[in-house]
């Protein structure tokens, strides 16, 4: 195993969720999952109720997951590429992922589980801890030092309105399993 792999492998164990990106009737989707990392594989379990693991399924997919929400000045972003393939996990794989959600969108979970076997793995570091200065939450700042917004602002009621990437992120973390 490569420098770069064991990195990936000790960046991804430290956080529990990730995206996984295939095609889907020939149209490109990404969609949250929780995973483990076990024998140098990528393992993810996702919401059988979606049909997300049948575009998964025997494809070639990308895995990636980071720290950006983490607050650090060290920003991370790791990617495992290569194909999946559905299993029943082990009694200890099962213990590693925890508890699973009650609802997917309302709907009772029920899991299902994909290996990743990687063929190619990425990882990505953005230093902001010299030269950028940040916010204590980790946030980067404009040149100026002003904290960059995720808010804009609706002039014509003079309340604040949402980022779309808000909404857009409040839409997935529905799906997570």
């Amino acid at each position: 195993m490569s420098t770069e792999e064991i990195r990936a492998i000790e960046l991804l164990g430290r956080v529990s969720y990730g995206r996984v990106a295939t095609s889907m009737r020939a149209m490109p989707f990404v969609a949250p999952a929780r995973h483990i990392v076990t024998d140098g594989r990528v393992l993810i379990r996702m919401h059988r109720g979606l049909g997300y693991h049948r575009a998964c399924n025997g494809s070639v997919v990308a895995y990636g997951a980071d720290n950006s929400n983490s607050g650090d000045r060290k920003i991370w972003s790791v990617q495992f590429t290569g194909t999946a393939e559905i299993v029943e996990p082990t009694e200890e794989e099962l213990a590693a992922f925890g508890p699973e959600p009650r609802a997917v969108d309302d709907e009772p979970f029920e899991p299902v589980y994909l290996r990743i076997e990687p063929q190619f793995v990425t990882v990505h570091e953005l230093d902001y801890s010299a030269g950028h200065p940040a916010e204590p939450s980790g946030r980067p700042t404009e040149p100026s030092g002003r904290p960059v917004e995720l808010h804009s602002k609706d002039h014509s009621a003079e309340h604040p309105v949402d980022h779309p990437l808000d909404h857009s992120l409040e839409r997935h973390l529905h799906h997570v399993a």
